[in-house]
């Protein structure tokens, strides 16, 4: 027998994502700049979040130190 999960939500707010990781929207913001916003372009006004980018930003806030500050790319 296949039995299907289907989350409750499908789309979250950048305020939901970090309340259910249990961090701050700046923490959030942090990590999206280190591991999606990291080839000098600019970052969305409004973001929204499937329940699978929750799995990985679930992984990069456990991987990723507090006091890491990106460097800026040359040229």
């Amino acid at each position: 027998m296949s039995t299907t999960f289907k989350p409750e939500k499908m789309n979250f707010t950048e305020g939901e994502v970090a309340q259910h990781l249990g961090i701050s929207v700046e923490r959030l913001h942090h990590l999206l700049d280190l591991n999606v916003f990291n080839d000098g372009g600019e970052k969305p006004d409004r973001i929204t979040f499937r329940p699978q980018d929750l799995v990985m930003l679930g992984i990069w806030e456990k991987i990723t130190p507090q006091n890491v500050v990106p460097m800026r790319r040359r040229g």
